[in-house]
């Protein structure tokens, strides 16, 4: 039907004429009620991001010289926040000179490992960046 017809055929209904296909030969238009039509389709995408899984990332922080009582409540903290579904960066702070023992980040972050094998895996190998190093644990599936 012709442009006109469609409009006025629209009025009549009090409807809106809305453009579906501008680039079929002829375009293809339908009546609808579009604030209506908005709504809705606010309302599912609402809906959709409400069902969306999203991740959060609790943070424990850690020096190169930390003693066994910290470094097991560390742990401890470290399961609950695991168990709660969470992940867990593990960050070693390098202050001043510490930055000259490296060795002793690592071995605190692979006694982390050890520690948190039986119920989380560690996505990446631990890396230094800056003055911190850093690794990020999830759950085993």
């Amino acid at each position: 039907m012709s442009s006109r017809d469609a409009i006025n055929l629209a009025t009549e209904k009090e409807l809106d004429l809305v453009l579906v296909s501008p680039n079929a030969n002829p375009p293809v238009c339908k009546i609808m009620n579009y604030g209506k039509y908005k709504f809705e389709q606010a309302k599912r995408e609402k809906e959709a991001k409400k069902k969306q899984k999203t991740f959060e990332v609790k943070e424990l922080r850690v020096t190169p010289n930390t003693e066994e009582h910290d470094f097991n409540f560390k742990v401890k903290n470290a399961r609950k926040f695991l168990e709660g579904g969470s992940k867990v960066k593990i960050t070693v702070r390098f202050r001043g000179r510490e930055l000259n023992y490296v060795k002793q980040g690592e071995d605190i972050l692979n006694r982390f490992i050890e520690e948190l094998s039986d119920i989380a895996t560690p996505e990446k190998k631990p890396f230094l960046e800056g003055k911190n190093m850093f690794i990020i644990f999830s759950l085993n599936k």
